[in-house]
């Protein structure tokens, strides 16, 4: 068996749908209160799991102190979920990666509700299936 197949049959992707869609949303105008509390979003970040259709395996986050920065990830069966955020800047970077047949727009949309952003921008990378003459 190819390491494309093995890859494929390990982890439930279907033929033709790569390895997953990678997600980097940039939140603007978060208000900070949000983006301090590390206990608030790791929850935010297991909802948005769940409503992915992703399992949760592991979490971790670490607050910088009293009103400063989160840096958390979630870890899942289908990759990760990660964010880093900024209060002084009402700023917070995500990093949304799943395989299979998770649905990681819908992590972003509980993500960008729950935080409220005066703005975002997304970028979206499809990564490809690995080549067959690995």
């Amino acid at each position: 068996m190819n390491p494309a197949t093995r890859l494929q049959e390990a982890s439930g992707l279907q033929t033709g749908t790569g390895c997953g869609m990678h997600l980097l949303a940039d939140l603007h105008g978060v208000a900070a209160e949000k983006l301090s509390d590390a206990e608030l979003l790791d929850g935010l970040l297991r909802q948005a799991a769940t409503a992915a259709g992703a399992t949760i395996l592991h979490s971790h986050f670490h607050g910088f102190g009293p009103g400063l920065g989160i840096t958390g990830v979630l870890l899942l069966a289908e990759s990760h979920i990660s964010a880093h955020t900024w209060p002084e800047l009402g700023y917070a970077a995500l990093d949304i990666f799943m395989c299979g047949d998770s649905q990681p727009d819908e992590a972003l949309q509980v993500l960008v509700s729950a935080l409220a952003p005066q703005r975002h921008a997304v970028r979206r990378i499809r990564r490809p299936e690995p080549s067959s003459t690995m």
